[in-house]
């Protein structure tokens, strides 16, 4: 059975690995229809994530099939379309315990820590699929990048009446967008590159947005979008280092502050002049909640997220290794690109 492995930075490396046999109890095989390539797979590949081993086969954004299910498996059954829920739990620890399964201590998520989807079909845990049914398989896999900002929004708390600033629109920044619009809050978007600012305001109709440029001009343009309060919730989806420092200036008093971007550098921030005075609060966002993927399915089918805006490249399998470059390159415009596996 065919396979796309990153063997090593910058290096796709066509394999054949085993067809999965049948599947034990509790367990499902699964046709691979549709990969969503995202910001952790272009990390991987170009070899700056933290959690990823070479050589792997990458993909956990998956739009799938399900051609045969084991015994006890009673949420899917064969023929249904499915997302999936890659981050392959423990059960057992004490994150397990208190269904915080999004950060349990052996987590591992498939495609990243584990070979992942880029193949004709895998086996995978039986709950880990959601059915959707009413979803194009393009859709079903983007469903977990939208779960990522689902589950940071929720952390940050944002609702009516809120400014909700999110620091970065690639797509996570774009996921927790569509989130915050959502939940009522006013969403504001921030980031350095003007034309995926002309993006938020032209296709995803969001006027409200800030071209930052490192200074104190960042923070006069947002005083001046919320009458001097800031935002009561700043979400930062950057990853980068700069950006996470900063993101205190951009709180009110009192207000809320995620991190859903990873960043490899140690973070510094003045402690008394914005986060204490201010009395902030500081959550991280990992991963998502199985609630989430259940939500977002009905989200994007009854129309409330508008899916089509986000897919801006499509690729067929074997045309990967030679797509794959252009579509990492900044200038490409790429937001969301989608791999035709089967």
């Amino acid at each position: 059975m065919r396979a796309l492995q990153i063997s090593e930075p910058n290096q796709w490396r066509r394999v054949d690995i085993e067809t999965p046999s049948d599947p034990v109890a509790g367990q499902a095989v699964v046709r691979v229809h549709r990969m969503g390539v995202c910001g952790t797979d272009i990390a991987c590949f170009t070899g700056r994530f933290p959690y990823f081993e070479f050589p792997r086969i990458p993909g956990h954004e998956l739009g799938v099939e399900v051609v045969a299910v084991g015994d006890g498996v009673s949420n899917i059954a064969v023929g249904d379309r499915c997302c999936v829920e890659p981050y392959i739990n423990c059960g057992d620890c004490y994150s397990c315990r208190r269904n915080n399964t999004n950060c349990c201590e052996h987590n591992q998520t498939f495609g990243v820590m584990c070979d992942g989807g880029l193949t004709d079909m895998v086996t995978l845990p039986a709950k880990k699929l959601h059915p959707a049914p009413e979803l194009r398989y393009e859709q079903a896999a983007l469903v977990e990048t939208l779960a990522i900002g689902c589950h940071a929004v929720d952390r940050g708390g944002a609702e009516s009446g809120d400014n909700a600033l999110v620091l970065g629109a690639g797509p996570i920044g774009l996921s927790a967008l569509e989130f915050v619009r959502v939940s009522g809050a006013r969403p504001i978007v921030a980031d350095i590159s003007e034309t995926r600012l002309a993006f938020v305001r032209d296709v995803m109709g969001v006027p409200d947005t800030i071209l930052i440029q490192g200074n104190d001009a960042d923070i006069d343009a947002l005083s001046r979008l919320t009458d001097g309060q800031l935002a009561d919730v700043v979400i930062d989806a950057t990853g980068n280092h700069h950006s996470m420092n900063r993101a205190f200036e951009f709180a009110a008093f009192s207000g809320r502050v995620v991190y859903v971007g990873i960043a490899h550098q140690d973070l510094q921030f003045s402690h008394s002049q914005f986060f204490h005075r201010r009395e902030l609060t500081l959550l991280a966002s990992r991963n998502a909640l199985p609630r989430d993927f259940t939500r977002i399915i009905k989200l994007i089918g009854d129309g409330t997220i508008d899916t089509d805006p986000w897919i801006t490249h499509r690729g067929g399998f074997d045309e990967v290794p030679e797509l794959f470059p252009t579509w990492i390159d900044p200038s490409s415009g790429t937001l969301k690109a989608i791999i035709e596996v089967n």
